[in-house]
């Protein structure tokens, strides 16, 4: 789950810019709102355009925290649609602020929001226990010392660490001190290439991830929660990692010998390298009690994930609620609520709730359609194939997100015009559901600046690289990721149902 970070404090006594990015993004929200009405939007519609105006302009430009900005919006969605007639309805009378309240915290009881909340504990057992970073150095102790050696091991850390570990960041924080760790043992800076070459290759496996675990990211969860109310389905955690892992699997690949060709290391063979490992294994001490509980908790919850709707009717939400009950359970529990209560981020929890209520508030006022019509509907998408309309979208999908520095919000702000986009399109069900879902897959796909995510500028923090280095690398694997979003698009998810 993407940590949702505040934007740095200006200094004591200067202008903030961001006062005046703030006011701004009010101008275009009270422009929005007192512009006539345009023809086949509803009122509450036109609210919740202008909401998602105002939202879109503090998340590119973080000119408030995300946490802030979530209640600003959930302010302006009880007021806006609170004296607003009904959707369809538009002469009856204003809905009053107690049902636009209702509305904006809709998304805080929303299934999705509480597998967020449960996936930010399982995520603070990890770092309580440490569990984390002993699979991870378990695992690169395995693979040896060469350069080559160590660059698969980073990509199979984030690879296992995605299946128990719902938290990009937290993915990227267990491997990557690791790594610079021995760079450090080699004797070469962290400001190296092979420093350079091992953060950039494990942030981009965690973001590889990201879209081949239905639970490895707080986006899909949103996604997942717009297109239950939408479609009425869930996508199960087995069905979806059958769908992308596959992707995964074979980007994993790629970005191996992109890094390579991209990032030549000074040496070929880091020795020493293992008896940092060792000691930092040592440091840790033996595995504790607490440490077995979560490992067997964890296997059990992977188990109950990949088997849902298969073997048994728990949803995915439900199934964590009782893994994390158990784990907080005094005398059978890993750790206590006072242990766990620091550990969790709860501003994102509001962000993501706040996201999943304008996301909603936008599908069900019929904004999200007027939107997709005044976009999308003036390319004539309709008269593609689908193929031909996922190619166009996708890049549209990659090119906006440059401008965002949190998938989370982008999903929520996107997700919905593509689930109007879709029915649009005169698609069945089936196919809308999966138009969507690939959508999702590729608002995943962030590997241009570190900026587009809590991951890349966790790594861009350590100072082991320049952002040209990153774009560098980011590029071919863009490209790649791209065309086999198509690739699939024309031949596997076709062939499986998905569209």
């Amino acid at each position: 789950m993407s940590q949702v970070t505040s934007p740095p404090a200006a200094k004591k006594g200067a202008f903030d810019v961001n006062y005046i990015i703030l006011a701004a993004a009010f101008v275009v929200l009270a422009a929005i709102w007192m512009m006539p009405t345009p023809d086949g939007l509803s009122v509450a519609g036109q609210r919740a355009v202008g909401i998602l105006a105002f939202a879109v302009i503090v998340w590119v430009t973080e000119a408030v925290s995300y946490p802030v900005s979530a209640l600003i919006i959930a302010s302006l969605i009880a007021v806006g649609l609170g004296f607003a007639p009904a959707p369809g309805v538009e002469s009856a009378e204003n809905i009053g602020t107690a049902a636009g309240l209702r509305q904006a915290m809709a998304g805080l009881s929303n299934n999705a929001n509480t597998l967020v909340l449960m996936a930010l504990f399982l995520a603070a057992a990890m770092q309580a226990t440490n569990l984390h970073r002993r699979l991870a150095l378990w695992v690169l102790r395995l693979v040896g010392e060469s350069t080559n050696a160590v660059l698969v091991g980073a990509i199979l850390v984030a690879t296992i660490l995605a299946f128990f570990v719902p938290s990009a960041t937290a993915r990227a924080g267990a491997v990557i001190p690791i790594l610079l760790g021995m760079v450090a043992a080699f004797g070469l800076p962290k400001e190296s290439r092979l420093g350079a070459l091992m953060v950039i290759t494990a942030v981009h496996a965690v973001s590889i991830w990201n879209i081949g675990i239905k639970t490895a990211a707080a986006q899909n969860l949103v996604a997942v929660g717009f297109m239950q109310e939408a479609f009425g389905k869930d996508v199960a955690w087995g069905r979806w990692f059958m769908i992308a892992a596959p992707w995964s699997i074979i980007m994993c690949v790629v970005l191996f010998f992109v890094m390579r060709m991209i990032i030549k290391p000074e040496v070929d063979h880091i020795d020493g390298g293992r008896a940092v490992i060792d000691k930092q294994l040592a440091d840790l001490g033996p595995v504790t009690i607490n440490e077995k509980k979560l490992m067997a908790i964890s296997a059990a919850l992977l188990l109950f994930w990949s088997t849902e709707d298969q073997l048994h009717s728990f949803d995915s939400s439900t199934i964590t609620l009782i893994a994390v009950a158990v784990m907080l359970t005094p005398g059978i529990g890993v750790f206590s609520w006072k242990t766990a209560e620091p550990l969790i981020n709860w501003g994102t929890v509001i962000v993501f709730g706040i996201g999943i209520s304008l996301g909603t508030v936008l599908l069900n006022s019929g904004g999200a359609a007027w939107i997709s019509d005044s976009t999308f509907g003036r390319l004539g998408l309709e008269n593609y194939s689908l193929l031909g309309a996922i190619a166009l979208v996708s890049i549209f999908n990659i090119v906006i997100h440059l401008g965002f520095a949190s998938a989370t919000s982008l999903a929520s702000a996107l997700i919905p015009v593509f689930i109007a986009l879709s029915m649009s399109m005169g698609l069945n069900d089936d196919q809308a559901l999966g138009f969507v879902l690939i959508q999702q897959f590729v608002i995943s796909i962030g590997f241009l600046l570190p900026i587009s995510s809590p991951q890349g500028m966790l790594a861009y923090g350590t100072g082991t690289f320049q952002i040209k280095e990153y774009f560098k690398a980011g590029v071919p694997l863009t490209i790649v990721g791209y065309l086999l979003i198509l690739l699939f698009s024309a031949t596997y998810w076709q062939w499986i149902g998905v569209i």
